[in-house]
């Protein structure tokens, strides 16, 4: 069979069945940790808001076809069909496909759709706190039911776990992530089979395929099925980690595994958590873990711990690339990046991000200390994440599918509805703690805003009393017995505007009067695709006898190693020795400015952002011993 071959849309050529095979086991572990921890909370959530005066037959039919549908519509309809196919060169997620669209569109749409991208990455990276806390917290309260005199121990359990979780990640988790799939898939086959079980206790259950039941509950229960919306939609937390993990899997896995798996054994087990209530009302407490027998419930707790583990790894992993993409992008300020794998360029840790989510998960898990509490204050940060992604869903349809506007609205504007209706429904949990993810994307937004405003700002001012560089070249070209000495070696000078003269060459030439032989004005530019090809890494000009341009490519999901690019440059032509060769940096002083542009205090924090920022010789993998920093100040 291996001989056979699939084409897949995130990996380039074809694929044997045996690879696409492990690719979709390995996809379960990474992509549907998180969708597959929703069953342990999802619909014993939706049963509160109704169960206060007992729950009748119709009402757990329709809460059951209310789960269907929108795995249905949500995930399968538009993740799995539709988004997997708006790849940027086979990577996805928000500023994957921000970064598509907004350079096909005019300069104002850019600029609106630049918001909403920015909160769109600030709502997942909210995202990224809450699910660790209600995961760990949700599978380890199955203790209470195994043992409750174990009820005060969960707290300190559930903290001792995520501190251990995030302690691990800068050791990688290549050797650990080979046991992520295989793990999960039990859990899925776990959860299917005890689904399949109880659909037996009351076959009535599976009227709950013909959504006019979920629209008869809606119907019926007025502004309580509207609060219940934001509990249903627990169900399809998760899904944008299909859209966000394409280029580590590729399309054909990632739905073969839905389609093979997943999606099934979620319906299994919904259906059978209501088919269980309907013949044990009692069982509205928790319907997950007392479905299963008592000898089984032990064994169950451990698993569920393990995979709402392995579903925290796989959103804090996305946080990583997220935080490594808005970088590169010039959302955030340069951070340190390191390697965990040397084979595979995914696999990165960020120790900042990696803090910064620890410190959020522990907070998060101490104030609201139950999955209960805090599946309340769930959801918003990912409905509004998804209505982002549907809104630049419907720009990306028009721009490269070239989809007629009736078209494109008739597909994309039921799913925006839809979306709409549950981010209104979650956002009725605003006061109940629903502010708390909303505060944390908001946090999240102003940093990216200010970083963005203050870069823009800072390079305009620079560029007022900037020297072109032609001008300054020719004017040095000319022999003068006043003029500066030339020295041997290679001199590189790091700038972002390569047409200007770079500080760091005046502040060489006013207080050492020298010019090297060689100099090199470098640009690294980061281009709107994940990855660029090595023949185009880099382009040469020559603009006099002394002085050449240089412009670094990378793609927005590459380390920018600059010593390996001119490594491999040397190799097509680019002269220099290394060990003659000095890499010349401006250090900028910031000085706050009143007149700036900005608000004080976004003054400071884009000041404190710029200090924090990891050192540039260091980011850019220079030689260490070959770094020269030039200083000035800057008011900004």
């Amino acid at each position: 069979m291996s001989e056979q071959t699939l084409h897949s849309g995130g990996h380039s050529g074809p694929m044997s069945r045996k690879k696409l095979a492990a690719l979709a086991i390995g996809s379960v572990g990474v992509v549907y940790g998180d969708i597959g921890t929703s069953p342990l909370y999802a619909f014993r959530e939706s049963l509160r808001p109704v169960s206060h005066d007992g729950v009748d037959r119709f009402e757990i039919i329709g809460l059951i076809s209310l789960f269907f549908w929108a795995l249905t519509i949500i995930v399968t309809l538009k993740y799995v069909i539709f988004l997997l196919k708006a790849d940027n060169d086979g990577e996805g997620g928000t500023l994957s496909l921000l970064s598509l669209v907004i350079k096909n569109v005019s300069e104002k749409r850019a600029g609106i759709l630049l918001l909403i991208g920015i909160f769109g990455a600030a709502l997942f990276l909210g995202d990224a706190m809450i699910t660790p806390a209600l995961s760990v917290l949700s599978a380890v309260e199955g203790l209470k039911i195994v043992a409750p005199a174990l009820h005060q121990y969960v707290v300190p359990i559930s903290v001792v776990i995520l501190v251990l979780l995030f302690a691990v990640q800068s050791r990688g988790t290549g050797a650990v992530s080979v046991f992520f799939g295989p793990i999960t898939v039990v859990w899925f086959l776990t959860m299917a089979a005890v689904g399949i079980y109880h659909i037996a206790d009351d076959l009535t259950i599976l009227e709950a395929f013909n959504p006019y039941y979920g629209l008869w509950f809606l119907a019926h229960s007025g502004a309580v099925g509207f609060i219940v919306l934001g509990s249903v939609f627990l169900a399809v937390t998760g899904a944008e980690a299909l859209y966000a993990d394409l280029g580590h899997f590729g399309r054909a896995p990632i739905r073969l595994a839905w389609f093979g798996l997943i999606f099934p054994s979620l319906t299994l087990n919904y259906l059978g958590q209501g088919a269980y209530v309907l013949q044990n009302p009692e069982g509205l407490s928790d319907p997950f873990f007392l479905m299963f027998p008592d000898w089984a419930r032990l064994p169950v707790v451990v698993l569920a711990t393990v995979a709402t583990i392995i579903a925290s790894q796989a959103v804090i992993t996305g946080a990583f690339s997220l935080a490594r993409q808005a970088i590169h992008l010039g959302f955030l300020p340069r951070m340190e990046i390191y390697h965990t794998s040397e084979s595979n360029t995914g696999q990165i840790y960020l120790p900042a991000v990696n803090t910064i989510l620890l410190f959020g998960v522990m907070t998060l898990v101490l104030m609201f200390r139950s999955s209960e509490s805090l599946a309340v204050a769930y959801g918003i940060a990912v409905t509004g994440d998804m209505v982002v992604s549907t809104i630049l869903l419907y720009n990306f349809v028009r721009i490269y599918w070239k989809w007629t506007r009736f078209r494109t609205l008739l597909v994309i504007a039921p799913l925006f509805m839809i979306e709409s209706v549950f981010l209104g429904s979650n956002l009725t949990k605003l006061h109940h703690g629903g502010y708390v993810p909303v505060l944390i994307a908001s946090c999240f937004v102003v940093i990216m805003w200010t970083w963005r405003r203050g870069t823009a700002i800072l390079f305009e001012k620079t560029r007022r009393t900037h020297i072109p560089l032609m001008s300054f070249v020719k004017s040095l070209e000319k022999k003068s017995e006043h003029g500066p000495i030339e020295v041997p070696g290679t001199a590189i000078f790091l700038t972002s505007d390569p047409s200007s003269t770079p500080a760091a060459l005046l502040h060489n030439l006013k207080h050492n009067h020298v010019v090297h032989s060689q100099n090199i004005i470098l640009t690294i530019k980061t281009q709107s695709r994940p990855r660029v090809p090595i023949e185009e890494r880099g382009s040469i000009e020559r603009i006099s006898e002394h002085f050449q341009l240089l412009q670094l490519n990378f793609g927005y999901q590459e380390t920018q190693n600059v010593s390996q690019a001119l490594a491999h440059l040397r190799k097509t032509g680019l002269k220099f020795d290394i060990m003659s060769t000095s890499f010349y940096l401006g250090r900028r002083k910031l000085i706050p400015d009143a007149n700036s542009g900005m608000p004080s205090w976004q003054d400071r924090l884009f000041i404190a952002l710029a200090t924090a920022a990891t050192d540039p010789s260091d980011y850019f993998r220079l030689p260490a011993n070959r770094v020269v920093e030039l200083g000035a100040h800057v008011t900004v």
